[in-house]
């Protein structure tokens, strides 16, 4: 009964039926977030996965607090990243199945203007609650305040670029029935670079280092993303739809 009626809202929320761009990303937006209020499986399993992934590994490696305090930005960074990934196998995919996305291709409103919308509903359920939780397991990790502080401007700063890459990566094999091994395949390559980034600006933070520079080159990172990532997956979608 729950599956039918989110189907209903996928359907009668129309896209179409604000006169405005912004209008039709707000519509999307909304609509993509009160889903995932009904869904909520959808929005508890990352953010249980990265609390294990942070508690487990100290008993898996060491307990030490100053091997744990090193490695702390390393395993936050790492429980985020595939937290993320866990996720978005489904960005795309309901509204595959039901037909909504074909008829969000056929609208005015540029596709790649949805796909962002979409994108952003993502990071909201998704990335803004893991940055939400990294205070409290990063005192678990012993790190301290001043680290924890930027580590969660990196993650703010850093997940919304994981979100968008892995749109792309979502759109490419949104019609595959194996797609989340695939989107795993082609997506974690991508994310090297802000995870070095984002761990190497909390090091060089612990270390006393100024990390401006680090942070105006992960800000850089998110404004090409930004640019870049819903053209891309719009294209992809088009492709994925058309030999659908």
């Amino acid at each position: 009964m729950g599956q039918q009626e989110s189907m209903s809202v996928r359907v009668l929320d129309p896209v179409t039926t604000s006169p405005g761009l912004w209008q039709s990303m707000i519509a999307v937006l909304r609509r993509d977030l009160r889903l995932s209020v009904r869904q909520k499986q959808d929005l508890l399993n990352p953010l249980l996965f990265f609390v294990m992934v942070v508690a487990l590994f100290p008993l898996g490696v060491s307990p030490e607090s100053d091997f744990l305090r090193e490695a702390g930005a390393g395993i936050l960074w790492v429980g985020a990243l595939l937290a993320t990934l866990l996720s978005l196998d489904h960005l795309f995919r309901f509204d595959y199945e039901d037909g909504t996305l074909e008829q969000m291709a056929l609208q005015p409103q540029p596709l790649f203007v949805l796909v962002l919308a979409k994108t952003l509903a993502h990071w909201l359920v998704t990335g803004l609650p893991l940055v939400i939780l990294t205070p409290m397991l990063g005192m678990m990790l012993f790190l301290d305040g001043n680290s924890v502080a930027v580590l969660c401007l990196t993650l703010l700063i850093g997940t919304p670029v994981l979100s968008l890459i892995g749109s792309v990566g979502a759109a490419l094999t949104v019609g595959l029935r194996a797609g989340g091994v695939l989107l795993s395949l082609l997506v974690i390559p991508l994310y090297i670079p802000v995870l070095i980034f984002g761990t190497g600006t909390v090091m060089a933070a612990a270390g006393g280092s100024d990390v401006s520079g680090h942070l105006a080159l992960m800000a850089a990172i998110l404004v090409l993303a930004l640019v870049l990532a819903p053209l891309a997956a719009a294209v992809a979608l088009k492709i994925s739809l058309s030999a659908s």
